[in-house]
């Protein structure tokens, strides 16, 4: 696997050298900047280019969802990674929609934090449990359960696949709890999107939910 080229974004020095050293202990992942703010965030993603990037969303100048924003829009192939302590859905959804391909806690372990920069990477999305509780919640308050006839159903395994997704699983703990490769859990993913006509994992767990096919926890 080639090196993921990492840009930690976030205004406390201590979180970010915490997060530096929990990502750098993975020996395909490389930090090859840091930033304060949003603004400044941008500003490296520029000079650097980097494959993800880890953002806060409260900062001084310029916020994370801001931020993401404008790299989402410049730079469509970096990958961004919320790594944030606020949980509401007045962040949590901006930022997913801002362009954010996954969003974890800076409580979740420093392996959940490695496996969701791995995750955005290859082209996932990664959410903590509790941002996958959150969203599905979100969707089921807001929005009408049932009425689409339209969604294709689903085998037995690609049910199983769904309902741990809901639990905020990665790939790999998925993988892990099936009993099954990480290649298969992938497949089963790609043949939901393909079934539901959706783009990434987020879409999976919305569709889910305005479905009723799964429930917050």
């Amino acid at each position: 696997m080639p090196e993921i080229r990492v840009v930690i974004v976030d205004d406390d020095p201590l979180v970010r050298s915490a997060l530096s050293h929990f990502v750098s202990r993975d020996p395909e992942i490389t930090v090859v900047a840091e930033a304060e703010s949003g603004l400044e965030g941008i500003d490296t993603v520029e000079r650097e280019r980097p494959d993800v990037v880890m953002m806060d969303v409260q900062m001084p100048e310029m916020n994370g969802i801001e931020a993401t924003a404008v790299i989402s829009e410049r730079w469509p192939d970096v990958k961004i990674l919320a790594v944030t302590t606020l949980d509401g859905s007045d962040t949590v959804l901006p930022m997913l929609s801002a362009g954010a391909s996954g969003y974890m806690l800076k409580d979740s372990s420093a392996a959940s934090i490695v496996a969701a920069v791995r995750e955005v990477y290859s082209g996932a999305s990664s959410l903590s449990p509790r941002i996958a509780s959150l969203l599905i919640k979100h969707v089921r308050d807001t929005e009408p359960i049932g009425g689409d006839g339209t969604l294709e159903e689903l085998t037995d395994r690609e049910e199983e696949v769904l309902q741990r997704l809901a639990q905020g699983m990665s790939n790999a703990e998925i993988a892990r709890a099936l009993i099954v490769s990480e290649g298969t859990v992938k497949a089963h993913l790609g043949r939901i999107m393909s079934k539901w006509h959706v783009r990434d994992r987020v879409q999976i767990l919305v569709t889910a939910a305005h479905a009723g096919l799964v429930e917050f926890r």
